[in-house]
């Protein structure tokens, strides 16, 4: 089984990248979560590495985080759900308000992830609700999102994208203060719109 990979980004796509080890391309399938914290095609990369085999296909998945290899894992383990929805829904919410929905039973917050029905929603809540990984300290004191860890992994992704600093930090401020319920997906988006203006 293949745990981890080192190596350079031979290209990048919102939903996979090839990694290059030692001239030999592997393909991984990673979150949006992921993705936006990769640097450019040529740089280096290390990703945490599920290896998923089925009778016709190997497939690997890869995440910046133990937390969110943690959670794919969990996700997968819930019936019904394979790696590709496991990775939507990843894709859909970051990792700390999906753990925060499914402590609250918030079926209507997993359900907005597209692609994500009403009953896998209930699904997720029920099998998940009493086996989630220990979120850090942080996050956990308060129950609400941690407002300065968003703004940096906005600012970050938006760096990433190839966006100048000054610009990105004025568009994270202002999203901010815009979106209500401060989670990594919805200040991203606010911060794109308030630089596409």
């Amino acid at each position: 089984m293949i745990a981890q990979l080192r190596g350079r980004i031979l290209e990048k796509h919102p939903n996979r990248v090839v990694v290059d080890v030692g001239g030999v391309g592997y393909d991984v399938f990673v979150p949006l979560s992921t993705f936006y914290g990769l640097g450019e095609a040529g740089s280096d990369i290390a990703l945490r590495i599920h290896t998923h085999v089925r009778e016709d296909a190997l497939a690997l998945y890869g995440f910046r985080t133990v937390l969110e290899q943690d959670l794919f894992e969990r996700l997968i383990g819930v019936s019904g759900i394979g790696p590709k929805v496991a990775l939507a829904v990843l894709s859909g919410i970051e990792p700390q308000e999906l753990m925060r929905a499914i402590e609250r039973s918030d079926v209507a917050r997993l359900t907005a992830i597209p692609g994500i029905g009403k009953k896998t929603s209930e699904r997720i809540v029920l099998e998940l609700k009493d086996r989630l990984p220990l979120a850090p300290a942080r996050a956990a004191v308060s129950g609400e999102p941690p407002e300065a860890d968003v703004k940096d992994d906005v600012l970050s992704a938006l760096l990433n994208l190839g966006y100048h600093r000054p610009l990105a930090e004025k568009a994270v401020a202002s999203a901010i203060k815009t979106v209500v319920d401060g989670g990594f997906e919805g200040t991203l988006k606010q911060a794109l719109r308030e630089l596409s203006k």
